[in-house]
């Protein structure tokens, strides 16, 4: 565990590996705009010592992009469960304690997403639309699986707009759609869509 923490024991480490797990290859700014708080020197820093650990990889793009990517390594690849894990286990807290300083973006719930519905998926297409954080985010069935995306939906089975520490427990069938609204969340279109992806994971609301 030692060996482990000296290469991504810091705090804006793991955070590195969790952007390039969700964008893949990102260029230096992407990062920052993924990772609020962060100093430019002390993503530099991050990025080299993850690089010199094996974990990131920086190449450069073709033209007309001309600019250096990083990505993960074979070996970054295997922090996923990692990553996962930590996200787990950090999710209670910030459904029970987020401080009003709390930074947030909305591609950031993909990961515990995909951990809530990660199995095929042979219902009728599914489409959810998320309204948190920065940018719309949405769930979407696709290929008898589900996936998620940014951006908007043109025609949304069900919209879901609140806060994510409200929204989080909702997708995770953890608390009922009519209790959420008491705690600001609004929700337009069909609840059942919703149902019908919670049943294909295996999820009792």
């Amino acid at each position: 565990m030692a060996k482990a923490l000296d290469v991504v024991g810091d705090r804006w480490s793991l955070l590195v590996v969790r952007e390039l797990m969700l964008s893949g290859a990102s260029r230096y700014t992407d990062l920052l705009d993924g990772l609020p708080g962060i100093a430019t020197n002390l993503l530099a820093d991050r990025l080299r010592d993850l690089e010199e650990g094996g974990v990131i990889r920086r190449e450069k793009a073709p033209p007309p992009v001309a600019t250096t990517l990083f990505s993960l390594t074979e070996r970054g690849e295997q922090l996923r469960p990692v990553v996962s894990a930590l996200g787990s286990w950090g999710g209670p807290l910030l459904v029970t304690g987020p401080r009003s300083d709390d930074e947030f973006q909305s591609h950031w719930l993909a990961l515990p997403i995909a951990e809530f519905f990660p199995g095929k998926v042979h219902s009728p297409p599914v489409t959810i639309e998320l309204r948190t954080g920065d940018e719309p985010l949405v769930i979407e069935t696709s290929s008898g699986r589900v996936k998620t995306r940014r951006g908007t939906a043109k025609a949304a089975d069900l919209v879901l707009s609140g806060r994510p520490e409200v929204i989080l427990p909702v997708l995770r069938g953890r608390l009922d759609i009519s209790a959420a609204r008491k705690s600001g969340l609004k929700s337009e279109g069909d609840p059942k869509a919703l149902d019908r992806l919670r049943s294909e994971a295996g999820i009792n609301a």
